[in-house]
Formats: structure tokens, sequence, C-alpha cells
């Protein structure tokens, strides 16, 4: 599901990515400083995500930093776009891809199919369905932990077979 239960979307903040907006917003010293001061919200280390229940306490107090920030190093709903994109993607402001991400899970579809035509090799991986291709492209040098890719053929051959309704 694209979202809890409380109806908010499923989202990951990301604490690395935290520090490096605050880092091209505003400084190294300024980043460094915040990372010290919270380290679990603001760390050039990836990790330490904890509970997908967390991760909104986690982005309120990001935001008490900066807002945009904290909403650009949150990835959001069900296909875990990153909110950076908002721009690439067509949105018009950073609140307008916000909004969506709490419409429906439609609305993340349509960001990560944005996401995926405008990376012209995430793509054509997709389209030639090398799904080791696709997921390290989409998730990172880390894709093989979680399967990702094997996770993508398993399905793509179930739904291909007639596997799903």
């Amino acid at each position: 599901s694209g979202f809890m239960e409380n109806g908010h979307p499923v989202i990951l903040f990301e604490r690395h990515v935290m520090y490096r907006q605050l880092r091209s917003k505003f400084g190294l010293d300024y980043a460094d400083q915040m990372a010290r001061e919270n380290p679990d919200i603001v760390n050039p280390a990836s990790g330490g995500y904890g509970k997908e229940s967390a991760q909104p306490k986690r982005l309120e107090r990001a935001a008490e930093i900066d807002r945009e920030c904290a909403l650009n190093s949150a990835s959001w709903g069900l296909f875990q776009v990153m909110g950076y994109h908002w721009r690439d993607l067509g949105y018009a402001t950073q609140q307008t891809f916000i909004n969506a991400m709490y419409k429906d899970e439609g609305s993340h579809l349509f960001a990560f199919c944005r996401f995926i035509k405008i990376n012209p090799s995430l793509h054509q991986a997709l389209k030639n369905r090398d799904w080791t291709r696709f997921a390290r492209l989409y998730n990172g040098p880390a894709f093989a932990d979680n399967a990702y890719d094997t996770k993508m053929a398993s399905a793509y051959a179930k739904i291909t077979a007639g596997g799903v309704a």
C-alpha cells in the first residue's frame, strides 16, 4: 500500500539526503552543525531509518530545521519517489507534488511513470526487461540487498502468465 493506516502516504526519510540538501542550500558548515546536533535526521551516512511508523515524526523534526530540504529528503508513496525530483517530474511547486502524494495511489503511479520517462536509461532498461539494470538505476547500488531485480522478474513472469487478475 502507498498509505499508512492513518491515511498519510508511506514515506522513508533519508537523513543522508537531508544532509546533502542542507549542504547545498546553506553550506558545509551548517550541514555539519545540524549533523552533530541531529545525527538521526541529518547525517552524511545513509541508514538509521527505523520503522515505517517513525518516518512522519522524523520528517516533522527535519522540517523544523528546514521544511523544503526535509520534504525533498523523503521518498514518497507506493514507488518511493524522492521529493527532490518534484520539478523534474513536471509539478509546478514542491507543495503540488506533496499534495499529489497525499491524494491517491494513482498519483503515486503517475509520478513513478514520469520518473521513468524522464530517465532514458531507466526507461530503456524497463523496455528491455533488464530487471537488474532497472533495479540498480532506480534503487542504487544496494538494490540486490532487497532482491528488487528478482522480485520484479518474478512479478513480471506472474503477470505475463496470467497470474494476476
